[in-house]
């Protein structure tokens, strides 16, 4: 008999993350038996017509149970007549959010201090050493709108006026949260994120808390950080927050809904300013915890198979002899999915012949 609900879809927010919870999801596929789905596509978040109908026909047609993953903007399937699924997500504050990505794309991460132009090896040095402060007091269009609108969009949905900052699309994303999101999680508190989604998706992510605190998993996540990071002056800061104006609306709107499901079911909140005054801006850079990173859709589309392959040389450092094939398209994840074996409550590292 099939779990109910029976199909998920996590439609990933660049840099928010997802690829923590991407790992996390091949593991759980493993050992709950539930088929899991994740795009290669990181660059095509807004689709035709035609296109919505035929991926969202193709996603109805996974076995079920399934989670479907992939950088992409709400989809509304009965508008199409066709069953809808749960969807879930996580966001993060949206300025440290703009701030991960920038810096990542010009330097990388912990893969290495090359990384970078492996990644965007057509940026020139003028535009991969601008100084952030320039970039935002200065109005260039990676620290304008629209393209500082990037969270609202996920939720919003495929419809042009999504794409354009302001109330019609973020009150029409919150409406798409309240009606078609059993959880938008923050990424400030990824450890209640993945206790509430154990509680509500038992089939999907039972255990996913022992699996996150297993120190075969945080060895992974310890080599990640975005590089040569820093803050720009408070004076940029407080420019970017009224450039984001409604990146915040919505993100305030998330984290209240995120709080009150906690506290009905016992969880307490840490302390928040009810006005929610941008208190934070002078260290933000030191409060949200760096998961795993990946490139974001708007960036240059990565060969197919890489964020597999990058996951891969994770797990191939992290347990020792195993090796990764020597073609990254080739990744078989059944053989690495099922490593880490919660058991009695320690974690038992098995390798697969």
């Amino acid at each position: 008999e099939l779990p109910f609900p029976s199909q998920v879809i996590y439609n990933r927010v660049g840099k928010c993350g997802s690829r923590t919870v991407v790992l996390l999801l091949r593991i759980l596929a493993e050992k709950h038996q539930f088929n899991l789905v994740s795009s290669d596509i990181h660059n095509k978040t807004r689709l035709t017509k035609h296109e919505q109908v035929d991926l969202m026909r193709n996603i109805s047609t996974i076995p079920q149970p399934f989670l479907y993953t992939r950088h992409v903007h709400f989809l509304n399937f009965t508008r199409f007549r066709i069953e809808q699924p749960v969807y879930i997500n996580i966001i993060r504050d949206p300025i440290n959010r703009f701030l991960s990505n920038y810096f990542f794309r010009r330097f990388g991460d912990w893969r290495g201090e090359q990384n970078h132009l492996i990644r965007t090896p057509q940026m020139k040095d003028d535009e991969r050493y601008l100084d952030i402060n320039v970039c935002i007091m200065e109005n260039y269009p990676e620290c304008s709108n629209p393209r500082l609108f990037y969270i609202v969009p996920y939720f919003c949905g495929q419809h042009p006026q999504c794409r354009e900052p302001g109330v019609w699309a973020v009150e029409r994303a919150k409406q798409n949260v309240i009606e078609n999101f059993l959880l938008v999680g923050i990424l400030e508190e990824l450890e209640d994120v993945l206790l509430l989604l154990e509680r509500l998706l038992p089939h999907y992510f039972s255990d996913v808390l022992t699996i996150y605190k297993s120190p075969a998993f945080w060895k992974m996540g310890n080599l990640t950080g975005t590089v040569k990071k820093h803050m720009p002056t408070i004076e940029a800061l407080q420019v970017l927050y009224q450039r984001m104006k409604y990146e915040y609306d919505f993100y305030n709107f998330i984290r209240d809904q995120f709080h009150l499901t906690k506290k009905k079911i016992g969880l307490k909140s840490v302390s928040q300013n009810s006005a929610h005054e941008p208190d934070f801006l002078r260290e933000l850079a030191l409060r949200t915890h760096e998961p795993l990173e990946e490139e974001e859709e708007e960036e240059e589309e990565e060969d197919v198979g890489q964020e597999d392959a990058n996951i891969c040389q994770e797990v191939e450092s992290t347990f020792p002899g195993i090796d990764c094939p020597s073609n990254p398209n080739s990744v078989n994840f059944d053989k690495y999915a099922g490593l880490i074996t919660p058991s009695e409550g320690s974690l038992h590292l098995t390798v697969e012949e």
